[in-house]
């Protein structure tokens, strides 16, 4: 697989969502107009050396099948595809589910295997105030992903269980609840770390 950086994420993102064709006003009209004129520019001809855009008579750009393969491929499962865009970057489920243009039931039951598997792992982050379930590959994923390249993505057998995933799962569980009960703010994101503290260290 071809390594993508954050930047270069950001702009196949904005091709996949303006239908595989973006131009100078989808540009100006997303987030990547605070990074500059020149950044931009680098970014682009990176991307086209690496054909991972092509450049249109009009001016405009398109995504390559090359970059349609790393993450919007049919051909590539959805584990696979999660366990790639955490190697670009660690993200929260609702950002997975708008790059991957997957359905919460897929992210749900991915994620769940490779988590079980210690493949990713989830932590709560503060955004704006609030704790945000963010997800990260591991070691083991990394190794996990890489082996697709040579030996295809038939050949990975996860696990049903393995030591200490009942007492991780319950928990989630117990800082789900937490975070959709009625206590106030502040005694939610207080209990919750202390959750997230004692997932550490049981070091599962």
């Amino acid at each position: 697989m071809r390594k993508l950086g954050t930047l270069d994420l950001e702009i196949l993102n904005l091709a996949q969502k303006e239908n595989g064709t973006f131009n100078e006003k989808n540009i100006e009209n997303s987030n990547l107009k605070r990074l500059g004129v020149g950044r931009i520019l680098d970014a682009l001809a990176s991307l086209k050396d690496r054909k991972m855009i092509s450049l249109n008579q009009d001016g405009s750009f398109s995504i390559t099948q090359i970059a349609k393969e790393i993450l919007w491929s049919n051909n590539v499962p959805s584990w696979a595809k999660i366990l790639r865009l955490l190697q670009i970057k660690s993200c929260s489920m609702s950002e997975i589910i708008d790059v991957l243009k997957i359905s919460e039931d897929v992210f749900l039951e991915d994620i769940e295997k490779l988590r079980k598997n210690q493949l990713v792992l989830m932590s709560p982050q503060r955004h704006d105030e609030k704790l945000v379930k963010t997800y990260e590959i591991l070691p083991e994923g990394i190794e996990e992903i890489d082996r697709t390249e040579t030996e295809g993505f038939d050949k990975i057998n996860f696990e049903d269980s393995k030591p200490g995933i009942e007492i991780l799962s319950l928990i989630d569980e117990i800082t789900k609840e937490i975070q959709d009960s009625v206590l106030e703010s502040e005694r939610k994101n207080s209990i919750t770390e202390k959750l997230f503290k004692l997932k550490e260290r049981l070091e599962i």
